[in-house]
């Protein structure tokens, strides 16, 4: 066989191909003036949507001075719409972190018939609307509802009541931590937990010294999202509370209430707290989430 078949070709007789269209691996956006035009979009358009109204109501609350946004602040009906705000959310938050803790062990370490269906109707609150949430509520719990003779012969009113706000807001925020925990447990399987169980630990020991260890971070971010929607709720709240002055009136109530009266100060003060929290709770998410990072990189 002749040598020359077999010698590889010379750098000079390989003709370089022509490039045609993009270069390879080129996406998208990876021009320079393409890439600023899209930033400066993105950026145009969170300010418009996101920070304007943002600052729009903190000028508003300030519109007559320090002195009319403390007026406001103070009021007695504002203090009170506060304390019923922060009652909700102190009585709702706990009861969704137990029950979503548990339907979460529920349907990730067991297997059992209607499993998908229970799973499939812990997302109701997020299908049915909340007005609508709250007009159930008031067939079954009201004076004419189907238990509301029985609670008007045992002296029971939980309707136009503070404990009819705590099981409306419930069922609103209950798919919140489930929904938080549950992809998370089925990544992370029962393998430790059967461990722990072999080498002697009880139940309880399991669960403070391996579960919650592994879905602390999970567990805290359903618990900001639950506080969040707990104290922003509107909807069902309304339709429940009567909106009495005093009594029944929540902060986002309250708001509406104000702004009816033509009361724009006072309604921009309480819109302006209610704003503060959700900073704050946005805050608390970026540092779980940096916190969540930090702790998987290590």
């Amino acid at each position: 066989m002749d040598s020359s078949t077999l010698s590889p070709p010379s750098a000079s007789s390989v003709k370089p191909q022509k490039k045609t269209g993009k270069a390879q691996g080129q996406r998208v956006g990876d021009q320079p003036w393409l890439r600023r035009l899209l930033i400066g979009l993105v950026l145009l358009a969170v300010f418009l949507l996101l920070v304007m109204p943002l600052i729009a109501i903190f000028v508003q609350a300030f519109s007559a001075g320090w002195s009319g946004f403390w007026t406001n602040l103070t009021d007695h009906y504002t203090l009170h719409a506060i304390g019923l705000t922060l009652l909700v959310a102190a009585l709702t938050v706990p009861i969704n972190l137990v029950f979503g803790v548990l339907l979460a062990w529920l349907v990730t370490r067991f297997d059992f018939i209607g499993r998908k269906v229970l799973m499939t109707l812990i997302d109701i609150p997020f299908a049915v609307s909340p007005v609508v949430a709250g007009l159930i509520y008031l067939l079954l719990y009201g004076s004419q509802g189907w238990l509301g003779g029985w609670l008007m012969d045992h002296d029971l009113q939980i309707m136009f009541a503070w404990p009819g706000l705590v099981l409306v807001t419930v069922f609103i925020t209950c798919p919140y931590v489930a929904r938080e925990l549950i992809p998370l447990m089925q990544q992370q399987g029962s393998s430790e937990e059967e461990a722990a169980l072999s080498l002697g630990a009880s139940g309880w020991q399991m669960f403070r010294r391996v579960t919650l260890p592994n879905i602390q971070w999970a567990l805290l971010y359903g618990v900001i999202l639950t506080n969040a929607r707990a104290v922003g709720e509107f909807g069902s709240v309304s339709v429940v509370s009567g909106s009495i002055r005093g009594e029944t009136n929540t902060l986002p109530l309250h708001v509406e209430l104000l702004y009816q009266d033509y009361n724009l100060v006072g309604a921009f003060t309480s819109a302006a707290l209610l704003a503060c929290l959700a900073l704050i709770t946005l805050a608390a998410k970026a540092w779980l989430e940096q916190r969540q990072m930090k702790e998987v990189e290590s």
